[in-house]
């Protein structure tokens, strides 16, 4: 059974699909869904990524608000994929990320791949990398691939965050 937060991803992209309008929120949304976080919205469909949008840091008035809006953009806006049709809605597999505030961090001693997600920044250049990714097991693969979506040489000195998620399936 999905989760509220699932629930409300899937209705939001139902919603976005059959109406061109977004979702409004809720009014009786959970408790868990009221506060402010940054929140990614992943989309798979047949264990492949369709899709996968967020903000790591929040954006809009709740988490409920920002996973209305993340879930159209990873279904309709994430750029590698062709937007998402209603036929392939029933074959979609839905999970949310709600982030916790990310922290920086000097060592990568700190650090677990499983456990936390990453922040690069090196000026205005920034890459994010969500935690316990199949095929990511080391820091050092994490830290890397988020350098190069963000287009950072791996030379070039970061500055470094560490985040956690509450990921709902």
């Amino acid at each position: 059974m999905d989760s509220s937060a699932v629930k409300l991803a899937r209705q939001s992209i139902d919603h976005f699909l059959n109406y061109g309008t977004q979702l409004p929120t809720p009014s009786n949304i959970p408790a868990e869904l009221c506060g402010q976080a940054g929140v990614f919205v992943s989309l798979k469909k047949d264990g492949e990524l369709r899709g996968c949008i967020g903000t790591f840091a929040p954006t809009r008035e709740s988490i409920a608000a920002e996973i209305i809006a993340n879930a159209i953009s990873a279904g309709t806006e994430d750029p590698r994929f062709w937007p998402v049709t209603t036929d392939e809605l029933p074959d979609l597999t839905v999970s949310v990320d709600i982030l916790s505030a990310p922290e920086r961090v000097e060592s990568l001693a700190v650090l677990d791949p499983k456990r936390y997600g990453v922040i690069v920044k090196r000026g205005r250049r920034s890459g994010l990398l969500l935690p316990d990714l199949d095929g990511v097991d080391t820091v050092e693969e994490q830290i890397s691939i988020a350098m190069n979506k963000a287009g950072i040489d791996p030379h070039e000195e970061i500055e470094l965050y560490r985040f956690s998620v509450t990921r709902h399936t």
